[in-house]
């Protein structure tokens, strides 16, 4: 198998910005490497590098959790998203998405779609305050990882793309200039909770 993870420590350089903060649209796409493991032993998650191979992102939940909430961290270790299932909902499954580690108020919802090619809906919530951002639709496949991310106008803004050869648990997050990189991190992280089977990160014994 390629390797994944050359550079273990965070680096000047790595992706570091507040959790909804877009990209500079002065800036290429950012790409990242994502890898449904976690460098933590007993646990469950993502471990995340940059295109330099510098860590980025992290998310470790221990195999005792029912993962029913799961924390984005940069590679500092500091929270940037806290994702949480909505436990009663009228409209389907909907994953919560609070920044930081507050709980109280979310800034985003992720509620999964039953209808054609769309994946999920992402919403901004009313209310969340100036962080909060446009909404988006999630096309395509998780299983296969080959999603779409669409914005308003329909316009591309992020993709999850297959990398070639190593298997579906690595894969890349290609994320567009003007949207925040790990705001759409977060999205992946709620993709994982709905779509696979099984989850890395939830237990699938965890009643509503």
């Amino acid at each position: 198998m390629a390797k994944v993870h050359p550079n273990m420590a965070p680096a000047p350089g790595a992706v570091d910005e507040a959790p909804c903060a877009p990209a500079s649209s002065a800036e290429g796409p950012t790409t990242l490497t994502v890898w449904r493991k976690s460098l933590l032993f007993d646990c469950k998650g993502f471990t995340v590098f940059d295109a330099k191979g510098n860590l980025a992102y992290r998310v470790d939940s221990y195999a005792s959790e029912s993962g029913d909430e799961v924390v984005l961290m940069d590679a500092a270790g500091r929270p940037n998203f806290t994702v949480r299932r909505k436990r009663f909902s009228l409209q389907g499954e909907q994953w919560l998405v609070f920044a930081g580690e507050e709980t109280r108020r979310p800034v985003y919802t992720v509620r999964r779609s039953g209808r054609g090619k769309t994946l999920a809906h992402v919403t901004a919530c009313a209310g969340a305050g100036a962080g909060a951002g446009p909404s988006y639709e999630v096309e395509g496949s998780y299983a296969r990882r080959s999603c779409v991310v669409y914005d308003g106008e329909r316009r591309a803004v992020a993709e999850i793309r297959p990398k070639e050869v190593v298997g579906t648990d690595v894969f890349r997050l290609v994320v567009q200039p003007g949207v925040g990189v790990s705001l759409a991190m977060a999205v992946v992280v709620a993709l994982e909770q709905m779509f696979a089977r099984p989850s890395l990160l939830r237990s699938w014994s965890t009643v509503d």
